[in-house]
C-alpha cells in the first residue's frame, strides 16, 4: 500500500470516527434527550452510521479537497484593476 493511500485511509478512519461520534450523540440527544437508555441508543446510532461515514469520506474527500483548493486560490488572487483609474483598489464612482 502506498503512503498516499495509507494516509487517505487513516484520514477517512479518523474523520469518520470523530464526526460520527459527535453527530450521532447530538442527534440522539435531540431526539430523546438525556434518558436512561441514551448510551445504548447512541451506540446503536454510531455503529449504524460509521460505515456510511467512512465510505463517504473515502469517496468525497478528494473531490472536496480540490474544490477547497479552488476556492482558496480564487480568494487569494488580487482584485482586478479598476478599468477607470487602473488602481487595484479604488473608490471612484465607476
Amino acid at each position: 500500500m502506498s503512503d498516499a493511500l495509507r494516509l487517505r485511509c487513516v484520514f477517512a478512519f479518523l474523520m469518520s470516527l470523530v464526526m460520527t461520534l459527535l453527530m450521532s450523540a447530538w442527534v440522539t440527544w435531540l431526539n430523546i434527550g438525556w434518558q436512561a437508555d441514551f448510551l445504548p441508543r447512541w451506540r446503536h446510532a454510531f455503529f449504524a452510521a460509521w460505515p456510511v461515514a467512512f465510505c463517504a469520506v473515502m469517496l468525497f474527500a478528494p473531490r472536496v479537497q480540490l474544490i477547497s483548493r479552488g476556492i482558496v486560490a480564487k480568494l487569494a488572487r488580487p482584485a482586478p484593476a479598476c478599468p477607470a483609474c487602473a488602481a487595484t483598489s479604488c473608490s471612484c464612482a465607476r
